[in-house]
């Protein structure tokens, strides 16, 4: 081994003192990467609240105007009530042609938007959807929905209010 050491040439010696440094050099270097990551870790925090604030913006915005498409709909629905209302020498039948064009109208959007009536005479009566006012005895089978006094609606299957029934009463 002592032969190795002594065969060196004095370029492996220059490389081995120039790897090793002295303790203020290391303690110089290791606080500069130390800076360093301490830098990009701020970076990042910042990028991510820059993201949170900015989702938060989007999901506000998202409620704010979410029902413009609809309102705009509703709009036209609500001009035609109005020219209705204006109609200097108007007869029962040409209001009730207008009310039947409004509503014609209007079930448009519902139809455009995934509004749905729920009308349920003669089908089993079920509390997620329906509810039920009173139980009248009549011919059928029990738990029927006999009268719907006020149709319910459905947004995209979800209930927005359940339809007003009356249900056959099962005969004691």
């Amino acid at each position: 081994m002592q032969q190795e050491d002594q065969n060196q040439t004095p370029e492996a010696e220059n490389q081995s003192v120039e790897t090793e440094q002295t303790p203020e050099a290391r303690i110089a270097e290791l606080e500069a990467q130390l800076a360093e990551q301490q830098a990009a870790v701020l970076y990042v925090k910042a990028e991510g609240e820059n993201i949170r604030r900015r989702a938060t913006d989007d999901i506000d915005k998202a409620r704010k105007y979410a029902l413009e498409k609809f309102s705009g709909e509703l709009l036209a629905v609500k001009d035609s009530l109005d020219a209705a209302l204006n109609v200097a020498n108007a007869t029962v039948e040409s209001y009730k042609d207008g009310v039947e064009l409004t509503s014609k109208q209007l079930l448009s959007v519902f139809e455009k938007f995934n509004i749905a009536e729920v009308n349920p005479v003669g089908e089993k009566f079920d509390p997620n959807k329906h509810q039920a006012i009173s139980a009248i005895e009549a011919e059928g089978e029990p738990n029927t929905v006999l009268n719907v006094l006020q149709k319910g609606y459905t947004l995209n299957d979800r209930v927005l209010r359940p339809a007003l029934v009356m249900v056959i009463k099962g005969k004691e």
